[in-house]
C-alpha cells in the first residue's frame, strides 16, 4: 500500500448520528481558510448517495463541493460508498485490502497540491465496524487526529465522548478536541461553563460550544416533497421557503385559523375543502401579512373539486397530492432528519457564522501545528 500524504488534516467524528458533524465540518472548512487557503476535502465513506453522472457520490460530498468549488474529482472525494446490499455483500465476500487501497488512493489524489485537509467520518467512532472501516480505523489509516462532535447537554455528551475516546485510543488516534453542538440559548450559559470544566478534569479540549438554531432543523417545502414523494399540483416558486410549523387538518376550519402562524405547512385529505379553502382564503393579499401558508399536503391520493382546484392553483402556495394516509404522512413529516442542501444558502450562511463565532479555530490550529 502506498503512504498517505503529508498534508495536515482534522478527521471530524461525532459521537452519534445526527449530532451536525457535517454543518460543522462545512463550517471548519470555511473557518480554516484563513489560515490554510487551499483546503481541500473527502467523506472516505459514505452511506447516504446520490447519483451525479455516471458516479455514486456521497451526498455530503456534493454539498461541499458544490459551497466550495474545491474542484478536483469527486469519485476521490468519496471513494467509498455505502448502498443499499453493500454490507451483506462485504460479509460474504468483502476483501477489506481493496477498500483501504481505494481510499489511499482517493486521498491522495484529493490532498494532491492541498495545504489542508477536512476528512468527514460517518456517524460514532464504531460506525463501519461491520465492514471493517470503522472511523477509528478509518483515522488511523489516513494518520489523522480526531475532532469529536457531540450534543448539548452536560453528563450524556461527556459519556458519550469518553465512550467514543477508547475506540480512537484504542486504534492509537489522537482526539484534538470536542465541539458541543445545539445547545439551547436558555442552558448555554450552564452547559458551556460545567462541560468544559468536566472535559478539563479528562484532559480533554473544547474547541467550542455552538447554540441551537432553529433555520438548520427547519426544512424547505422542496425538502418535504421531495421526502413523501409528492406529486406537485402547483407553486412551484414557492418551493424554496421555510417550513416551521406543521398543522394536521382534523379540525374545524374556523378552529385552524388559530394555527395558521408562522411558516406552516398543512397536511389533510385531499377531500377536506374546507380546510383547504380556508388555507386558501389566508394566502390572500388583504389577510396573508397575518397568515403564512407555505405549503399543503393533499393525503390518501384524494384531489379536491375541479373548483377548489381552479382556487387553489392561482395562489401561490406548493401544493403536492400523496396516496398515503394523513397520520403516515405527518409522522414522516415529523421524523424528518433535515439534511443541508447545496441550494440553502441561508442555512449555509449561518453554518459559517456560528463556527466562526463560537468554535476557537486558532486554538485548533495551534494543537494541529503542534502535532
Amino acid at each position: 500500500m502506498d503512504e498517505i500524504s503529508s498534508v495536515k488534516k482534522i478527521y471530524v467524528a461525532a459521537s452519534r448520528q445526527n449530532d451536525g458533524k457535517t454543518i460543522t465540518a462545512l463550517g471548519l472548512l470555511e473557518a480554516v481558510k484563513e489560515f490554510y487557503p487551499n483546503t481541500g476535502y473527502i467523506k472516505p465513506v459514505g452511506q447516504q448517495v446520490k447519483i451525479i453522472g455516471q458516479e455514486v457520490i456521497d451526498k455530503d460530498v456534493n454539498l461541499m463541493n458544490e459551497v466550495f468549488k474545491i474542484g478536483g474529482q469527486l469519485p476521490d472525494m468519496s471513494p467509498i460508498t455505502v448502498p443499499s446490499g453493500f454490507t451483506e455483500n462485504y460479509i460474504l465476500h468483502g476483501n477489506k485490502k481493496e477498500l483501504e487501497t481505494k481510499i489511499m488512493d482517493g486521498y491522495n489524489r484529493a490532498s494532491k497540491s492541498r495545504d489542508f485537509m477536512v476528512i468527514e467520518g460517518t456517524g460514532h467512532a464504531g460506525v463501519g465496524s461491520v465492514f471493517d472501516l470503522s472511523n477509528a480505523e478509518v483515522a488511523k489509516l489516513l494518520n489523522a487526529k480526531v475532532i469529536l462532535v457531540t450534543c448539548a447537554g452536560i453528563g450524556r455528551p461527556i459519556d458519550e465522548i469518553m465512550l467514543n475516546k477508547a475506540l480512537f485510543d484504542q486504534h492509537g488516534i489522537e482526539l484534538l478536541g470536542v465541539i458541543i453542538n445545539k445547545v439551547l440559548p436558555e442552558k448555554y450559559e450552564k452547559i458551556n461553563y460545567y462541560v468544559r470544566l468536566g472535559l478539563k478534569r479528562k484532559n480533554i479540549d473544547v474547541l467550542g460550544v455552538i447554540p441551537y438554531c432553529p433555520i438548520l432543523s427547519n426544512p424547505t417545502v422542496k425538502q418535504l416533497l421531495d421526502d413523501v414523494k409528492g406529486e406537485l399540483i402547483c407553486g412551484e416558486k414557492g418551493l424554496d421557503q421555510m417550513i416551521t410549523n406543521v398543522i394536521v387538518g382534523a379540525m374545524p376550519p374556523h378552529t385552524v385559523l388559530d394555527f395558521f402562524k408562522g411558516e406552516v405547512l398543512l397536511i389533510t385529505p385531499g377531500n377536506r375543502e374546507d380546510l383547504i379553502l380556508s388555507a386558501v382564503t389566508c394566502a390572500l393579499p388583504e389577510v396573508s401579512d397575518d397568515y403564512n401558508i407555505r405549503g399543503i399536503i393533499l393525503t390518501g391520493g384524494i384531489w379536491p373539486n375541479k373548483t377548489i382546484l381552479k382556487f387553489l392553483k392561482n395562489t401561490s402556495i406548493p401544493i403536492f397530492l400523496v396516496k398515503e394516509d394523513t397520520f403516515a404522512v405527518a409522522q414522516r413529516v415529523t421524523n424528518l432528519i433535515v439534511k443541508i442542501r447545496p441550494e440553502d444558502q441561508e442555512k449555509i450562511d449561518k453554518i459559517k457564522e456560528l463556527v466562526k463565532q463560537y468554535v476557537d479555530v486558532k486554538l485548533l490550529r495551534q494543537k494541529i501545528e503542534n502535532t
